[in-house]
């Protein structure tokens, strides 16, 4: 007997399948096809009994009434002996439980069984070695051709930007464009461009209906909630609410404030009833209309569970996010934080490597979170959240999400009774407009910073402001004035004891005497500032360094000695995944190899900085480096001359 259950959230399309594919393999089935309608999800107030379900198919095999026993397992053996030998096709339909399924089950090899429901039925699989079939959307083309299907296709073709934006609204959900093509087809004059507009500002009540069940995407999904405990249903809200387009057991922990096994089961509750997905890394996603009616049935909470709810999942990000900046770059002068929520405490993260991991899986999670911060004015996480995050963003060349956080914490500072986070937004700000290129915006707002310093006659802050002032006129060509704000920031630094800091603006200061020709000068900064980088266990800093005195063999003609110091820089930002920096120092070491007639290795170099540059959307450096390309593949005058 071979048992295939076919499963998914309401809607997908899983009684459609089950019925289509019986239609197309009618001949396999020449003794008939039984069907029924189990009602485990629908408007019926309760899933039908198995009895009544083995009666209607015994009354369908036109058994005499008489001879029908009462008892449910006699009703299926004489159901099943019925049946036993015939060669046909049994559709359990709209299942909620493998209680109703079991009696319905034939026991005859000849027997082939489709069964449909959202939830996993376990023991079916498990003891009745069902075959699962989970329904997923459909794809782009997909719901491209159902939409073309149910409506005119002149129409889909003269507005196909429409019909892009209506398959993107819906997700690919089959119901959900099945209303869309039902509200467009009953409506030929309205443009389907007005369509998708009202669905894009109405959202999920554009799939709604009154007088018809069925016909409304929000009631269908309900009925996936009647199964569910008030709990299982509370998560399911919150879910719907917290920033972020998945969540992880842990998140969802400190979301709910449920102990971690409660959180867990409650998760696998929702992936059993499809009204959530589990997907690689241990995360669970809800399809955007799924989260979308969640968030609508989180309005029926009371205000302060919300509330409580995405204070606590804000702290748990921001607290484990802080974590993970101290693993990145213990010797940057830490936020302050309050106390997490009660109950609330990080994810645990070991290095430096598990910090850019985690970071990585949350990085879009942690930028909605910071959004949803700046909705609900809640300015003290929107500040720290920029500051958790800089130097993540730095160093895996996220200039642009870098940007907007600190546009979002220098408009926080506003509401913040510390005047050192105007500073700190002013000074990131110029750092990532710098970064960016964007040169005059940049100096202005670094030179707010340094005003900022002096009114409130903040060393610290002055020092590392004039040092950032250095990166970002050495960026806009002007060395010299570059040179003057690095001599302030290593007087300061040193003024103040900070050997790290102080070792930044040696490197800086070598860097720029090398821009300027100094070279002697420029190894002797570079040379003091990488002993102190080692000493105080800074491998952020000693692959700068490196790096620079690499441009500075590099210039001096020791080209091989370039090379040796650009590969101790790549080991050491290929480590600890600075994969800005290692773009920048992967085109540097291009350069000396091409000088000693390596070119392969030039090449290969080139072009895995190419990658990283158009990965990281440096426009301007990815066509610097093409063009070094092409220069290394025009034939040399030596290479005429052979020929």
């Amino acid at each position: 007997m071979l048992v295939s259950a076919i499963g998914g959230a309401g809607g997908i399309g899983k009684t459609w399948l089950a019925l289509a594919w019986a239609h197309r393999h009618l001949e396999r089935f020449p003794d008939g096809q039984l069907f029924v309608d189990l009602h485990g999800f629908s408007p019926a107030s309760a899933p039908t009994e198995p009895s009544a379900a083995v009666r209607g198919f015994l009354d369908a095999l036109e058994v005499d009434p008489g001879r029908i026993p009462t008892d449910l397992d006699a009703q299926a053996a004489l159901y099943r002996s019925l049946v036993a030998g015939r060669r046909m096709l049994i559709v359990l339909d709209n299942a909620a439980t493998a209680d109703q399924v079991v009696s319905l089950l034939p026991g005859s090899p000849t027997c082939t069984v489709l069964v449909t429901g959202r939830h996993r039925l376990a023991s079916l699989i498990d003891r009745h070695g069902a075959r699962h079939l989970a329904l997923d959307v459909l794809t782009r083309d997909e719901a491209r051709a159902l939409l073309t299907a149910r409506l005119n296709a002149d129409r889909v073709s003269n507005e196909s930007d429409a019909v892009d934006e209506l398959v993107e609204l819906c997700g690919g959900h089959p119901l959900a464009l099945s209303i869309i093509a039902r509200t467009a087809d009953t409506h030929p004059h309205v443009p389907l461009a007005e369509v998708a507009a009202e669905l894009r500002e109405l959202g999920l009540e554009v799939f709604d209906h009154d007088t018809d069940p069925a016909a409304s995407l929000p009631t269908v999904l309900s009925w996936s909630l009647r199964s569910l405990t008030e709990q299982q249903r509370t998560v399911f809200a919150l879910l719907g609410i917290s920033p972020g387009p998945d969540t992880t057991p842990p998140a969802t922990a400190a979301l709910t404030g449920l102990p971690a096994a409660h959180a867990r089961r409650a998760l696998a509750a929702l992936e059993n009833a499809s009204l959530l997905d589990r997907r690689a890394g241990g995360r669970f996603a809800m399809h955007d209309l799924v989260r979308a009616y969640a968030a609508a049935t989180a309005h029926g909470l009371p205000d302060d569970v919300r509330e409580k709810a995405l204070t606590r999942v804000g702290d748990f990000h921001l607290h484990t996010a802080f974590v993970a900046d101290r693993l990145l770059d213990s010797h940057r002068q830490p936020p302050q934080l309050d106390p997490p929520a009660p109950g609330i405490h990080p994810h645990p993260l070991s290095d430096a490597t598990d910090a850019t991991t985690w970071l990585d899986a949350e990085h879009t999670t942690l930028l909605a979170t910071q959004r949803a911060a700046v909705a609900r004015s809640n300015y003290y996480l929107v500040w720290h959240l920029a500051q958790v995050l800089d130097t993540f963003h730095v160093r895996q060349g996220h200039r642009h999400d870098a940007l907007a956080s600190w546009q979002a914490a220098l408009d926080a500072a506003k509401y913040l009774p510390d005047p050192v986070a105007h500073i700190y937004a002013h000074r990131n700000l110029g750092r990532i407009y710098s970064l960016l290129g964007l040169h005059e915006q940049a100096i202005e707002h670094l030179d707010q910073a340094l005003v900022l310093t002096v009114c409130h006659d903040d060393l610290t802050n002055r020092a590392n402001t004039h040092r950032v002032l250095a990166l970002a006129w050495e960026r806009r060509g002007d060395h010299r004035r570059a040179l003057d704000h690095a001599r302030h920031a290593l007087d300061l630094h040193r003024t103040l004891r900070q050997p790290v800091q102080e070792a930044d603006a040696l490197n800086t200061m070598g860097w720029l005497a090398a821009c300027l020709g100094d070279f002697d000068a420029a190894r002797d900064h570079c040379r003091a500032a990488l002993t102190l980088h080692r000493r105080h266990h800074d491998p952020g800093g000693e692959a700068a360094t490196l790096d620079s005195l690499g441009f500075v063999a590099y210039r001096t003609g020791n080209h091989r000695q370039a090379v040796d110091y650009y590969h101790h820089a790549l080991a050491l930002r290929r480590r600890h995944r600075h994969n800005y920096d290692v773009a920048d120092t992967l085109n540097y070491v291009g350069r000396p190899y091409s000088a000693l007639g390596e070119h392969e290795h030039a090449r290969a170099v080139w072009r895995e900085a190419l990658e990283l540059y158009r990965e990281q959307g440096r426009d301007t450096d990815a066509e610097r480096v093409q063009k070094q390309l092409d220069e290394l593949a025009r034939p040399t005058s030596a290479d005429l001359d052979v020929g």
